[in-house]
């Protein structure tokens, strides 16, 4: 019977679509325009129905038009463009999304020449392929990463241009859980939009508060089988691992309800796809789910009738963009009421207002330049939406010094009703305070506006200490912490390397001995001294070279973050008396491969370095510097207040901080070095001022800030020849092993085993299993009659596949990263490098919500158990009590959430594996808590000599009897006298009678009390 990825996923995921409301095409009808794979008569049928007056002959026209368009080198611009437009012929009707047309298929060829490729299934709108799925089966070696490297490849062949530019959207997916964790997406169900190259893949997490609500179709059995039979796979209808994959909650068809369920696929084509001009060549974005969940948030927030809030989404997750997806959906929310919608973004810096500028430039959108106080007034004062005949959509990037007396005295006309003006606040934890005049300003520029606060760090209220932010912001609209954005790959871990001591006392002589010279001066005026700077640029150029060589990746970068002004100048001077030969071209920059380039391929050996203030150069050149830094032609950044936030360049690994910076601001700067780049695992934090005591402080703050919105969760807390008997020894081993595994059904038996993550006990399995096919053989060999029939042997064999395929998940995970690791270190050692100052430790730093994360998993994982008498549980429950009875939570320092992590951690990873050897004992008696709790109590006391899968013969034998009995006459359990003696015989039949057991008196008494009393709790609490 077959057992593989398309009895396994495809076809259930087929028969979630037919669910979801699509229809199924089968192979032998795929009729379509070979060139684009556009069904043709589906294609004219829907546009003629969306689009009335139009003739069929318009429709031809328009395909040929598309089929053109489609050759463009533009990742499929023009043709989304079209997709989406509301004029013209409608290729969707995004009014009424249920009058399209929705089909699926699968194995449809993509074929230009000699060229081709068929993904498992096409999804169809209105004919177009539009979407497709990738899938493969559970525990496939190396999950879905040899996929995204085939669809990379496939898109970079101009063969398949067409077939890259209308797609829209992609699934990937072995239908695991997702693993959090692993650099690379591995395991899991996975999103993206289409590009020619560097495909990027999408976790996505369901948020409760927004759920999918279109309801499930039910399919009947005359679907079932049509799909079935078109695929060759009639065989494993009646299979028990079919009827399993089947289910509506498997990791690929959960992310396909996610995905396409129509409401959800409306909004993903008309908002959540963006084209970004990057300096490296044009980019097809997709919506992050955060960014999803965020703008249903403020949909909903706005439906309340609401008109400010807050977005706490942390540092790395795309705030920009989500402005920038917003001005796209909330254009068409308020278009809907008659309303002209006017978007402002509010920031309180040059350098950012000019980021900002760029990056909604770059995304399409009309951005009005504000120069000056008069122009912001008479942006004010304009009626309309729009100042371009292009009909782009626009958004006006102010700087909030612009909010003046005046602004703000401006009259509204009256006939400005039908206009609404929505302002975004970048970074709104940061200067914007209710005693100055510009955060007023704002407010009184229209009080009618719609304030939406970004801010990627808390809003620190003990920093304010005179006001709170939601007061002036409204309360929170959306949240993403930290600790996820890590787990979806959208952010690094950090490491702090603490300097060597003795660099620290040669640094103080030296000051010493500066003061001695030049009197009592500035500290500040110290550190910008030669002397000084010259030993902290050794180390720190020497550090960087370091870096790369022990990665052979000369593409990372440095940034340098300096006490003063001062300071940086005079290291950017040293520095070019030391290096300064290589002059730094930032024309004709690189193209964008040219940063991944690996090690050695670049022929420029000195280093390059270029200096950020605001006072140093025009912007221009700033904005040239800062170019060349992300494209690899400089290699440090010396900066003293400028690119401490917003700053984005994946190539940035290491930080060397001179100054210690307070609260979100710390936080922003560390977070410069945490962008996923390669496959690094974190970005490294060089602290030569010591921030530990500022890195605590903030982290106590961001933890209250936690626990205000999360509230208090720690109050819920063998020879060759064998003979007869030792082949039934053995066999007898092998059941046992096997005992709490489902052995009948391989995809129960799939999901069970993707739990473990215990090589040792995954290896005893394998062994198990491997030696049941040993014996197999050896049964056959010596001719012993009657052992084959003990087990099935073929099953088993079948399991071993499964068995072995999850070790070889586990083997190739821990395996990531390391073969170059080791390789590096070697290359390292051999060497002979003799430092001349070294660091003396590495540390992660650790973040309050890596904490408060914990801390739930912990809980919900104790809570889950539903064996609290378990003794292991109960050590588990006093073990985190002892935790955290040391020290109010709130008091957490750096060093506590080192010690306690891992401890909390430890913890959780032994109560999910109490929970699931719980679940797999459950699952032997039907799912009933109450023998799976008999079945541990017995076994824990040890007064039985029998097996386990004796014991749950015996056991099953009386659930039997007192389910029937108690199905007939609930009445029973009344007189819990008559109910007890009932169990003692019964015990007594089952255990000593039927299954031979040698049980005295005391031990039969035994069992029958335990039998009873869970039967009587649970009457108890019904009554």
């Amino acid at each position: 019977m077959a057992f593989n990825e398309d009895s396994r996923v495809k076809i259930p995921a087929i028969l979630h679509f037919i669910r979801l409301g699509y229809t199924y095409i089968p192979q032998s009808q795929q009729n379509r325009r070979e060139e684009t794979n556009i069904f043709e008569p589906i294609f004219i049928e829907s546009l003629l129905r969306i689009n009335p007056g139009i003739s069929e002959d318009d429709i031809i026209r328009l395909l040929d038009e598309l089929t053109l368009e489609l050759d463009y080198e533009d990742l499929g611009r023009k043709f989304y463009q079209r997709l989406t437009a509301t004029s013209g012929i409608k290729l969707i009707d995004f009014k009424n999304f249920d009058n399209n047309s929705f089909h699926v298929t699968t194995e449809l060829t993509c074929k230009n020449n000699e060229e081709e490729f068929r993904p498992d299934i096409t999804v169809l709108i209105n004919g177009m392929p539009l979407a497709f799925v990738e899938v493969k089966k559970p525990h496939n070696k190396d999950g879905v990463i040899a996929e995204r490297s085939r669809i990379n490849s496939r898109f970079k062949n101009k063969y398949f241009r067409r077939f890259a530019n209308i797609t829209q959207l992609m699934i990937f997916s072995n239908n695991m859980e997702y693993e959090d964790g692993i650099v690379e997406p591995v395991f899991g169900a996975f999103y993206a939009t289409a590009a020619y190259s560097d495909l990027k893949f999408n976790y996505f997490r369901e948020d409760e508060d927004y759920p999918v609500r279109q309801k499930l179709v039910d399919i009947s059995e005359e679907q079932e089988n049509f799909v079935l039979k078109d695929n060759n796979l009639l065989v494993v209808k009646h299979s028990p691992e079919f009827k399993t994959n089947r289910s509506e909650n498997s990791p690929t068809n959960r992310i396909l309800s996610s995905l396409f369920s129509k409401e959800r696929l409306a909004f993903i084509l008309r908002y959540a796809i963006a084209y970004v001009e990057e300096e490296k060549g044009l980019e097809k974005h997709i919506m992050r789910y955060p960014q999803i969940f965020a703008t249903k948030a403020i949909a909903a927030r706005l439906d309340e009738g609401k008109q400010k809030g807050i977005i706490w989404h942390t540092q790395g997750s795309g705030k920009t963009a989500l402005a920038y997806f917003n001005v796209k959906h909330l254009r068409d929310y308020y278009q809907k009421q008659n309303v002209i919608p006017k978007f402002y973004f509010i920031v309180d810096r040059i350098d950012l207002l000019i980021q900002a500028t760029a990056e909604f430039s770059n995304r399409g959108l009309k951005v009005n330049p504000v120069n000056s106080r008069q122009d912001f007034i008479k942006d004010l004062q304009v009626v309309g939406a729009l100042h371009n005949d292009s009909g782009r959509p626009e958004i006006t990037v102010v700087n909030i010094q612009k909010f003046t007396e005046s602004a703000t005295a401006v009259a509204i006309p009256d006939y400005d009703i039908q206009t609404q003006r929505v302002f975004f606040l970048d970074e709104a934890h940061r200067s914007y305070n209710p005693k100055g005049n510009y955060l007023a300003n704002l407010m009184n520029s229209d009080r009618k506006a719609v304030i939406i606060a970004l801010t990627g760090t808390p809003l620190l209220r003990e920093v304010a200490k005179e006001y709170d932010s939601r007061l002036l912001f409204g309360n929170y609209i959306h949240k993403y912490y930290y600790n996820r954005s890590i787990a979806d790959g959208y952010t690094l871990r950090l490491i702090r390397e603490e300097i060597e001591g003795s660099f620290k006392l040669e640094m103080k002589e030296m000051m010493e001995e500066i003061k001695l010279l030049k009197g009592d001066i500035k500290a500040s005026d110290v550190y910008a001294q030669p002397k000084f700077a010259k030993g902290l640029l050794d180390y720190i150029t020497k550090d960087l070279i370091d870096f790369r060589d022990f990665w052979q990746d000369e593409t990372l970068g440095g940034l340098v973050v300096c006490d003063s002004s001062k300071q940086a100048k005079m290291l950017f001077q040293l520095f070019e008396e030391q290096y300064g030969e290589q002059e730094i071209s930032v024309e004709n920059l690189p193209v964008a491969a040219e940063p991944s380039l690996p090690y050695g391929k670049r022929k420029r050996k000195k280093l390059n370095a270029a200096l950020i203030l605001h006072d140093e150069n025009d912007k221009n050149i700033r904005k040239d510097l800062i170019k060349a830094y992300k494209f690899g032609r400089v290699d440090i950044l010396f900066v003293y207040n400028m690119l401490l936030t917003g700053f984005d360049a994946k190539r940035l690994k290491k930080l060397y901080l001179a100054r210690v910076i307070q609260d979100h601001n710390l936080l922003q700067t560390l977070t410069r070095v945490n962008r996923p780049y390669k496959k690094y695992h974190y970005g490294y934090v060089v602290d030569f001022a010591d921030i530990s005591s500022a890195f605590d402080r903030t982290n106590r703050l961001y933890f209250e800030e936690l626990q205000d919105q999360l509230g208090d969760e720690m109050e819920m807390y063998s020879n060759l020849f064998k003979s007869e008997e030792e082949i039934r020894t053995e066999i007898n081993e092998i059941q046992e092993t096997l005992f709490h595994f489902d052995t009948q059904n391989r995809e129960l038996f799939s999901q069970q085993i993707s739990q473990i993550t215990d090589k040792k006990e995954l290896l005893a399995l394998v062994k198990a299993l491997r030696t049941a096919k040993e014996l197999k053989n050896l049964i056959a060999l010596q001719g012993y009659e009657g052992l084959g029939e003990l087990v099935d042997f073929e099953v088993l064999n079948r399991l071993l596949i499964e068995a072995q395929n999850r070790l070889d998940n586990l083997n190739f995970i821990e395996n990531i990263g390391n073969e170059e690791a080791n390789q590096n270190l070697l290359n390292a050692a051999l060497e002979e490098i003799v430092f001349q100052f070294i660091k003396v430790g590495e540390e992660e730093l650790k973040l309050a919500d890596e904490l408060k994360e914990q801390l739930r998993k912990t809980r919900e994982a104790l809570q889950n158990n539903f064996d609290q008498s378990d003794p292991i549980f109960v050590n588990l429950r006093e073990e985190l009590e002892r935790i955290f009875k040391k020290k109010n939570l709130t008091e957490t320092t750096q060093a506590d959430l080192v010690e306690n992590l891992p401890l909390l951690r430890k913890i959780h990873e032994q109560a999910k594996e109490l929970n699931r050897k719980n679940a797999l004992l459950k699952a032997k008696y039907g799912n009933d808590e109450k023998y799976a709790r008999i079945h541990k109590r017995l076994t824990e006391k040890g007064s039985l000599s029998a097996k386990e899968m004796q014991l749950h013969r015996a056991l099953m034998l009386v659930k039997k009897e007192v389910d029937d009995r108690l199905e007939g006459q609930e009445d029973y359990l009344h007189n819990e006298e008559l109910f007890d003696r009932y169990l003692v015989r019964l015990v007594s039949e089952k255990f000593v009678v039927d299954e031979k057991l040698n049980l005295d008196t005391g031990t039969r008494r035994n069992i029958s009390t335990l039998i009873g009393k869970e039967y009587f709790q649970l009457y108890q609490a019904r009554i």
